[in-house]
């Protein structure tokens, strides 16, 4: 059985502190979709090349429903100085956590990798404590990825990374991680209807404080598959399955927030709500309150949904 350690008894698993990505320059983009089954380019070719205002309404208005329900989100723009297609998702190349530590993420895509942003790290310096910031991006120079909490699903309160391997999640720099962090990493293989394995674990699962959304059916080896089981069950979540075709939904794509009242939030995007059948609404709505938003054009062009939008503030406060 796996117990909480001291020093992670006062981690909790969500925040009311969201950072966030305006778009500027969101569209397509071809370097990723090679491992990125999600991005639909036929969704292009329907609706055209330019994405980007329609993205930008959508943004606004879940960034307007966030701040409805409590939410502390702090929002930057990207610029028009680089072509970051993606800026978007920037849960990808960073992330902050409650020890002070932030985490600067290597990244497959080479254009993906000018989202790193030391603007926005020095801004949220002037109202959080930064004590180390861990570097793992050299590991691009040998090839390697991890792409943050879109690789990672963290379980904060008990110091696990689940992470299923793909182009984009090395186990060298999980390790790496891991090493730097205390976490336990829990890895395994995980791949949708055609065998084709899933880009990013925050497709297929979503951990909240007592209960995780996840998508077994994906981890197609029996003995993996007990094992996350297993991991989840020793840390006392209740187990909510949802199937392949909801997570092409994006139904794995969500994330438990709670505003600054202490209330609970699971937001996901419209489509995936819809994909929820009755009874696994009704079982979520027990732990948090369900919150949802029309993402169809960020999750079309850019092949995520609500959790690669949101990048957590968990540092502590000056």
């Amino acid at each position: 059985m796996r117990t909480i350690t001291s020093s992670a008894q006062i981690q909790p698993q969500s925040t009311a502190r969201i950072m966030m990505i305006r778009p500027v320059r969101f569209g397509f983009n071809a370097e990723t979709a090679a491992s990125n089954e999600f991005q639909q380019e036929h969704f292009v070719l329907q609706n055209g090349e330019s994405a980007q205002q329609a993205a930008q309404e959508e943004f606004d208005l879940m960034i307007e429903q966030l701040a409805r329900i409590g939410l502390d989100v702090q929002v930057f723009s990207d610029n028009d100085e680089q072509h970051r297609p993606d800026a978007i998702f920037s849960n990808n190349w960073v992330s902050f956590h409650q020890s002070g530590k932030v985490v600067l993420y290597p990244m497959m895509a080479e254009n993906r990798r000018l989202e790193r942003r030391d603007d926005i790290i020095a801004a949220l310096r002037n109202s959080y404590k930064v004590e180390e910031i861990i570097d793992l991006t050299h590991f691009e120079s040998e090839g390697k990825y991890l792409e943050g909490t879109g690789s990672m699903v963290l379980d904060r309160r008990y110091k696990i990374a689940y992470a299923c391997l793909s182009p984009r999640t090395h186990p060298e720099v999980l390790d790496a991680f891991a090493d730097a962090m205390g976490y336990e990493i829990v890895a395994f293989t995980a791949s949708d209807e055609n065998d084709k394995p899933i880009y990013h674990t925050n497709v297929l699962m979503c951990i909240g404080d007592i209960f995780a959304v996840v998508c077994l059916e994906a981890i197609k080896n029996p003995d993996e598959r007990l094992m996350v089981r297993s991991a989840l069950e020793e840390t006392n979540k209740y187990i909510v399955e949802i199937t392949l075709e909801q997570v092409r939904h994006f139904a794995g794509n969500m994330l438990m927030v709670r505003n600054t009242r202490g209330d609970k939030f699971l937001v996901m995007s419209t489509q995936a709500y819809d994909s929820l059948t009755q009874k696994q609404k009704q079982v979520l709505s027990d732990y948090a309150r369900l919150v949802h938003t029309d993402l169809t054009v960020i999750e079309g062009y850019g092949g995520g949904s609500a959790r690669c939008m949101m990048t957590e503030i968990h540092l502590p406060r000056k």
